[in-house]
């Protein structure tokens, strides 16, 4: 696995009517700024790329300004190198709990301290769906649906845009992307 391969999410990007980015406009971007084998999956702000130097919090600030500045849209970027990208996966305690993974989500935080905040919630019964931490990341089994999930909501109202969710379908394909080999980055 590289060492300097990133993962971006980018928050709230094609949700709705909001925050509208073509894959294409948002590859050519991060092209511009010099990231090397820019890749996206899925038509939500997800982004695997070359840093070639750039440490997570450099490129998140760097993804966030061109973002304002180049495509006239605010989001926020949460980076990850691949190493801790591994390590969030690693940490999912629910994976065996979960039978379908698109209603089991990854809360990403965006300040790995946050978590001491989550305290109040990972203490609470959620039954039938489950909440667990780990150390960059909450995990969320949601077995009626993340629009149904009464954990789900809850953590959004406690960490607003400090998190970024994605489903364990997508994080497990964004994973198989931060290990291909032969890619330049």
């Amino acid at each position: 696995m590289n060492a300097e391969r990133q993962v971006a999410l980018l928050r709230g990007i094609n949700v709705g009517r909001a925050k509208r980015v073509a894959m294409a406009d948002l590859r050519k971007l991060l092209g511009d700024l010099g990231y090397a084998d820019v890749r996206t999956l899925l038509n939500s702000g997800n982004v695997v790329f070359g840093a070639a130097g750039d440490t997570p919090a450099q490129s998140a600030a760097r993804i966030e300004e061109a973002l304002v500045l180049k495509l006239g849209v605010a989001a926020r970027a949460t980076v990850l190198d691949a190493a801790r990208f591994g390590e969030l996966m690693a940490d999912n305690s629910l994976v065996a709990l979960a039978d379908d993974p698109s209603r089991l989500m990854v809360s990403v935080l965006n300040d790995p301290a946050d978590m001491a905040r989550l305290a109040p919630l990972l203490g609470q019964d959620w039954t039938p769906e489950a909440l667990a931490g780990g150390r960059w990341a909450a995990y969320l089994w949601c077995p009626d649906g993340v629009l149904a999930s009464r954990a789900a909501a809850a953590l959004g109202a406690l960490l607003g845009d400090a998190v970024t969710s994605r489903n364990w379908a997508t994080m497990g394909k964004l994973h198989a992307l931060l290990q291909e080999t032969g890619v330049a980055g």
